[in-house]
């Protein structure tokens, strides 16, 4: 039986770094596509050699890691960085399979004629999950190759972190790329022109952006919402027109079918599919471990192991709850879960349209997959007091006193501009916790009322839902 040569391999490598040769390009397939606003965030930590630290870019299956990662090796070319000089290995190709992270970096050498232990090199490791042991063997190569940047990538996120964090502490740089914002959504479509900001915020920290025609904003919201979430999706109708075998098929099941299984030992995969499709279904409502340990004939302990790991996976996020007074609750028995995408509850089920009765919830799963991506720790309130009873769907409270700093409920509807009294619940909390303004999306409207000394300022769902985006991306890179 023939076995893979010395010689395949460097062939190998050789294919995958085609910039070592003619044009010194990434490749027509790369290249063409535009950059994501997070490239503007990822080079900066690839260039950084004042500190020995790999960069690891993880993130959930699909969201344009490799592309990302293509459009780095780009710009230090760009910058005059020797071509043979930047390394990428695609490590899930069969062909890499069973070789030692030093055994890539020997056949590299072998491929470019860069001698690895002495030349200022780049070096960049796509879906290295595949590597047994790379976390070890990745510290142990930033320790003895001080001439090496380091960049990994890989999809099974959950598995990345964990051992980013238990092995890579001081030498491992996490970078999460999420699904795609808003802002990015309609960047990528040339339709940014649909918003501008204020003429009032224009040259200083941005406001909420104004929108030039909201019904033409609303309807990009709703198809971002449905199929917005992945930088494939968005251009291909083809894929559009099949979400469950795109999406389903080859994102979520390799997560719930292999990632997760093979990293926790889940030996019911078909509770933990159950489970995510039952928080999927409910995204944007609150639940409780009771209920859901009712429902599925599983115990609360196993949910909550379950939910932690889809949590870490990145398909799903918890929000813990606060009362009337913004106070938590020493037991978390009742939480809210939204997806990380809101694209995947289209998948899963079926696109909506802007009339759907949940299509609410939808939104309030768009707006909060925007916050997921800054370093916020936001919550919702709510209280059942006999007659003294509400919610109010988004909290941030205060780093050091706790209290409540803004709040935020979200709508989907024009109704409460002219009824503002209406939001009892809302106006409730305000007045307990001391707030004198608060936020309220609207469908297409953007006004501001009085109710009982509170200011309400309305803002169409899709506009904050893009400000959002584009100040978390804009403000990371003012750091």
């Amino acid at each position: 039986m023939q076995e893979i040569t010395s010689a395949e391999i460097v062939q190998r490598i050789q294919t995958e770094n085609p910039w070592w040769q003619g044009d010194h390009m990434v490749g027509k397939f790369f290249g063409d596509m535009k950059r994501r606003a997070y490239f503007n965030l990822l080079l900066p930590l690839v260039k950084d050699r004042k500190t020995r630290r790999a960069v690891v870019v993880m993130g959930p299956r699909r969201v344009g890691k490799t592309v990302i990662i293509h459009h780095a090796i780009q710009a230090l070319i760009e910058e005059e960085i020797s071509p043979p000089a930047i390394a990428y290995f695609s490590v899930d190709h069969p062909i890499y399979n069973g070789l030692s992270l030093e055994k890539l970096l020997e056949h590299y050498s072998l491929a470019s004629g860069v001698n690895y232990k002495r030349n200022r090199i780049f070096v960049f490791f796509d879906e290295i999950q595949y590597l047994c042991n790379w976390e070890v063997h990745l510290k142990s190569a930033i320790d003895t190759y001080p001439n090496i940047k380091f960049v990994a990538s890989g999809s099974a996120a959950a598995a990345l972190r964990l051992k980013s964090r238990e092995s890579g502490a001081g030498r491992f740089t996490d970078f999460l790329l999420p699904p795609l914002t808003f802002y990015e959504y309609l960047e990528l479509m040339n339709m940014n022109g649909l918003l501008e900001l204020p003429e009032s915020t224009k040259g200083r920290s941005p406001g909420f952006f104004i929108a030039s025609d909201i019904e033409r904003l609303n309807a990009e919201f709703i198809n971002y919402m449905n199929y917005g979430g992945y930088p494939e999706v968005i251009f291909s109708p083809q894929i559009q027109a099949s979400l469950e075998r795109f999406i389903k098929s080859d994102i979520i099941d390799k997560v719930l079918l292999r990632d997760l299984p093979s990293l926790y030992g889940i030996g019911d995969i078909q509770e933990l599919n159950y489970l995510f499709t039952t928080l999927a279904l409910n995204t944007a409502n609150e639940i409780s471990l009771q209920e859901l340990a009712k429902n599925s004939g599983v115990a609360k302990n196993t949910i909550k192991r379950y939910i932690e790991y889809l949590e870490a996976a990145f398909l799903v996020k918890i929000v813990h709850r606060v009362d009337h007074n913004a106070k938590r609750f020493h037991r978390a028995n009742f939480f809210k879960v939204y997806l990380t995408n809101p694209t995947m509850r289209a998948a899963l089920f079926s696109p909506m349209s802007a009339s759907d009765e949940r299509i609410a919830h939808l939104a309030e799963s768009a707006i909060f997959s925007q916050w997921l991506h800054s370093d916020e720790t936001l919550h919702y309130a709510r209280w059942d007091k006999g007659a003294d009873k509400g919610e109010v769907d988004i909290v941030r409270l205060a780093g050091i006193t706790q209290k409540p700093e803004w709040v935020v409920e979200v709508k989907w509807s024009d109704r409460y501009c002219e009824n503002p009294g209406e939001l009892s619940s809302l106006i409730s909390f305000c007045r307990q916790n001391d707030l004198k303004d608060v936020l309220v999306t609207s469908k297409t409207r953007t006004l501001t009322r009085q109710a009982e000394n509170v200011s309400i300022e309305f803002l169409p769902a899709s506009v904050y839902c893009y400000t959002v985006g584009y100040n978390i991306i804009h403000s990371k890179n003012l750091q």
